[in-house]
Formats: structure tokens, sequence, C-alpha cells
């Protein structure tokens, strides 16, 4: 069950590092910075995805 916390938390910092640069590129070069937006977009997903999967795994046991 650890492995799932790991992963969320990881998760969560690719989500962080992405709205930053999201913020970091955007007068610069637009596209990147729609590129960053979907990739935390996508990160935050999938954090909450894992989330939902470790504390249904845990109430089974």
């Amino acid at each position: 069950m650890k492995h799932y916390l790991i992963s969320e938390i990881i998760y969560w910092v690719i989500a962080v590092i992405s709205i930053f640069s999201f913020f970091e590129n955007w007068g610069i070069n637009e596209n990147r910075a729609y590129i960053f937006l979907g990739f935390s977009v996508l990160s935050v997903f999938m954090a909450l995805f894992r989330r939902h999967f470790r504390r249904k795994y845990s109430k089974k046991n």
C-alpha cells in the first residue's frame, strides 16, 4: 500500500512543477505553456485516481 501513496505524492509534485512551468512559459512560448497545463491537469487526475484506489484497497483490508 505504501507504493500507492508514493506514486500519489509523485503525481502531486509533477502537477505543481507543471503549473509553475505553465506560468513561467506563458509570455514566452504559449504552445509550451499549454502543454504544461495539460500535464498538470493529467497529473491531478492521476493523483486523485490513485487516491481513490488506495482508499478502496485500504477499506478492504
